[in-house]
């Protein structure tokens, strides 16, 4: 069952790229824009992940803290986090729970193919980690700006 608007999201969501456990009381008093994303040095994720860390002093001064999300292992996080000089967590979702808890791993079609994968969505916690918003249309290129206008 997935999670949904006025949902408390659950307390573990998982391990970062360094294998630190991340809570969401980690973050009592800030809003979390909890992004799901497909996979790491994708042009898409990356386009994605470089939107947020453009934008992320102003998301910051608004208040939030960003955390991504995908099946990717540790490593591979860390190296993507290298590679495009990210300033904030991301969680290896290696056996998709979270994914499959907030309702975004999916059947997807692509050339002709099925498959189970992460359909890129954010999620945006207030500060007492309910869901006050769930972003389906992900604009990857201006993503921060999305979560800083989504009201």
């Amino acid at each position: 069952m997935a999670l949904n608007i006025g949902d408390k999201v659950p307390e573990i969501l998982g391990k970062d790229q360094n294998g630190k456990e991340v809570r969401t009381s980690d973050f009592k008093g800030r809003k979390i824009a909890l992004y799901f994303y497909p996979k790491d040095n994708t042009p898409g994720c990356t386009a994605e992940a470089c939107s947020l860390k453009d934008g992320y002093e102003e998301l910051r001064k608004a208040g939030y803290e960003v955390i991504g999300v995908s099946k990717d292992n540790e490593k591979s996080h860390r190296n993507f986090i290298e590679k495009q000089s990210l300033p904030f967590t991301l969680i290896a979702d290696t056996d998709t729970s979270l994914n499959q808890a907030f309702g975004v791993w999916a059947l997807k079609k692509m050339a002709g193919r099925e498959y189970m994968g992460t359909v890129r969505t954010t999620f945006i916690i207030d500060e007492k980690g309910v869901i006050e918003n769930i972003i389906t249309k992900v604009d990857t290129k201006d993503h921060a700006r999305q979560i800083l206008n989504y009201k």
